[in-house]
């Protein structure tokens, strides 16, 4: 059973169908097809899941064939390969990925404009999305993560707010510039490889992309990445230090972390709200991938002498972004400073090295993945009834909306940590990780934590103006009685991603299950 090919399926369907649509006349099915695709796509998700063994080390649902094959003189060949597959660290990002989309193509109802267009985008970017999370070849990777930002672009550039081209020029200059950092660091390892002191004539030496550091022995290749990057006569400790700090900073930009966080608020606010559901909830977990995938596992003692660096930099990502949002009146600005500041806890528990931290890591990853997308849903809902994001615009919205009102409660709640909801168990593991580590001072973690203060201020202050006390909404934004509570539509939305934050708050295991095999592997390395 684990023979079909799950993974490439999961990849090409939607790719196939952003072609077919844009040959269709009516544009009433358009969305009705691509919901059909993504409905696809989560049940063979949750099939994935059904058959992935929790307790096998290395990739599942592998597939491999030679794409590009070029001879290189007389010993050696380039060799790229489509091999693709997944272990516990992408199996649950496919997971929130297939759901967003899902939700996030629902809350498409509101958009008129262009709509082959849109839909066919959108079918695009989770195919490079999946693609990202599947590859197992360093080309491949990159060609998946360059792919990605066209159909992000023309989706802000087109369909966002009045900023639109100047927030989608930003989000591309920075994320090309992170781009051109992970290419030079892929041909540097792969240049690496030409070695002739050590070439045999009788053999021809086979130059790959492969990323083999987490495979079975028998589909690691002789000049692998992994094998290149622990031989330090080929690679002295400078050199891969500074492809470390490469490919860290391309990641840092696409996570995003201070102080390359600047394009993400531009862009959000700028974006509609069914593409910043799936920027903040997807995209953004590309760049913790990279870091967990790539640049940790192969320069693992660059990533241990670098930690410090690391771990303050996550630090002042959560302080930092916390206290933009803590100033932010846009209630949209506010959470997506609010999102750098929870991907600043990533960079913490990835920083500590132990399985405690990056348990966390990857808990936030998926935590904030659906959470975010919860709270991107919230703002569209009151900006589609006013056209207005100003917190001080509004207060006592309960009065008026009481079932939108306990949503947005329920959600600020498992944001901001409280317990029995999935933030509370990423926070705790990330600090478990920070105090315990012996990679860096639990001084780092102890100043860290007042984000977690910071983060209660900007979420209960914004309850406290927007819906308690008497009902008030300015003049001239819409009128009183058009301010209806939640549609029954708009609360199908909130469903499903309420039901898994409060799920994984209170059965972890779920979640921790799926990754540990791998975890413990990885953090073999170290």
């Amino acid at each position: 059973m684990t023979d079909f090919p799950f993974l490439s399926i999961l990849i090409f369907l939607p790719l196939l169908f952003s072609i077919l649509i844009l040959l269709l006349k009516k544009n009433k099915i358009i969305r009705i097809i691509t919901l059909g695709v993504f409905s696809i796509q989560v049940i063979l998700s949750i099939i994935i899941y059904l058959l992935f063994d929790t307790q096998k080390v290395g990739y599942q649902f592998f597939e491999k064939f030679d794409w590009i094959s070029l001879p290189m003189g007389s010993h050696y060949k380039l060799s790229i390969d489509y091999a693709i597959g997944i272990d516990g660290f992408s199996l649950p990002l496919i997971l929130l990925t297939s759901i967003v989309f899902l939700i996030a193509t629902f809350a498409s109802n509101t958009i008129f404009l262009k709509q082959k267009g849109y839909y066919s985008l959108l079918l695009l970017l989770q195919s490079s999305i999946i693609g990202c999370f599947t590859s197992l070849d360093l080309f491949l990777f990159y060609l998946f993560f360059e792919f990605m930002l066209l159909p992000m672009y023309f989706l802000i550039g087109i369909w966002g707010g009045e900023g639109r081209e100047r927030a989608a020029l930003k989000f591309l200059l920075y994320t090309l510039l992170g781009s051109i950092l992970i290419l030079i660091t892929s041909i540097g390892l792969y240049l690496s490889g030409i070695d002739p002191v050590e070439s045999v004539p009788e053999i021809i030496r086979v130059l790959t992309f492969r990323i083999d550091f987490l495979s079975d022995n028998n589909n690691i290749l002789p000049n692998s990445i992994l094998s290149l990057s622990n031989t330090n006569k080929i690679l002295g400790l400078g050199i891969r230090t500074w492809a470390f700090t490469f490919l860290m900073l391309g990641f840092m930009i696409k996570l995003p972390s201070f102080p390359f966080h600047t394009w993400l608020p531009e862009a959000h606010v700028e974006a509609p709200t069914p593409v910043s559901v799936i920027l903040a909830a997807v995209l953004l977990k590309i760049g913790a991938y990279g870091m967990i995938r790539i640049a940790y596992p192969i320069f693992p003692e660059v990533a241990i002498e670098l930690a410090p660096m690391i771990a303050i930099i996550g630090m002042i990502s959560i302080i930092y972004a916390a206290y933009c949002a803590l100033a932010m009146t846009d209630l949209k600005k506010m959470i997506a400073y609010s999102s750098v500041s929870h991907m600043g806890f990533v960079l913490l528990g990835l920083a500590a090295c132990n399985s405690e931290g990056v348990s966390g890591a990857m808990y936030q990853l998926v935590s904030h993945g659906f959470i975010s997308a919860a709270l991107f849903l919230i703002v569209g809902i009151i900006y589609e009834r006013t056209h207005s994001r100003d917190i001080l615009h509004f207060k006592g919205l309960a009065n008026k909306m009481p079932i939108y009102s306990t949503i947005v409660v329920i959600v600020f709640f498992a944001s901001l940590g409280l317990p029995a909801f999935s933030g509370f168990i990423a926070e705790v593991l990330v600090f478990l990780g920070a105090f315990k580590t012996n990679y860096y001072s639990t001084k780092i973690a102890v100043f860290s934590t007042f984000g977690l203060i910071i983060t209660a201020g900007y979420y209960l202050w914004t309850i406290q103006r927007m819906f308690f006390g008497k009902f008030y909404i300015k003049p001239g934004i819409t009128a009183s009685n058009q301010m209806s509570d939640i549609s029954y539509f708009e609360l199908l939305l909130f469903v499903p991603l309420l039901f898994i934050i409060i799920f994984l708050g209170v059965y972890p295991d779920f979640l921790t299950t799926i990754f540990n095999t791998t975890l413990e592997n990885w953090l073999s390395k170290f």
